[in-house]
C-alpha cells in the first residue's frame, strides 16, 4: 500500500515523468485527507489550477482511494514527528505511520526521516 504525499498526487494526476514509478497496476495507492486540503490552500492562494477548481474532486479517481483514518489517534502520531513543521507534512507522514504504508515522495527531509522502509522515493 503506497500513501501519496501533494507532490505525487499532482505528478500522478498530471501524467509527469516523475510519477512513472506509480502507474504499476499492482500497486495500491492512496490519498490522505490531509494532502486534498493542502490542495485546496495552494489552489487558493493561486499555487496550482485543480481541474474544475476543486481539489476535493481528485477524490474520485479510480486510479487510487481515499483515506480515511481515526482523526484523534492520527493526530496523535502528527504531534511526535518533530522533525518538520510544515503541518500537512506531519499529517501525510503520520498517516503513513498510523496504516503503514509507505508514502510516495520525493521531498528529502521526508525521506531521511522516513527512511527507505517507510518511503517510495520519486
Amino acid at each position: 500500500m503506497i500513501l501519496l504525499d501533494t507532490n505525487a498526487l499532482i505528478w500522478l494526476d498530471q501524467g509527469h515523468p516523475r510519477a512513472r514509478r506509480l502507474r504499476r497496476p499492482h500497486l495500491r495507492l492512496f490519498v490522505s485527507p490531509a494532502c486534498l486540503f493542502e490542495l485546496q490552500i495552494l489552489h487558493e492562494t493561486g499555487r496550482i489550477r485543480v481541474r474544475n477548481g476543486d481539489p476535493f474532486s481528485l477524490s474520485a479517481d479510480e486510479r487510487w482511494a481515499l483515506d480515511d483514518p481515526p482523526s484523534v489517534t492520527w493526530f496523535a502520531y502528527a504531534a511526535d514527528l518533530a522533525w518538520t513543521r510544515d503541518p500537512f507534512d506531519r499529517l501525510i507522514a503520520a498517516h503513513g505511520r498510523l496504516r503503514e504504508w509507505r508514502v510516495a515522495t520525493a521531498d528529502p527531509v521526508m525521506l531521511e526521516h522516513l527512511g527507505p522502509r517507510r518511503t517510495f522515493e520519486l
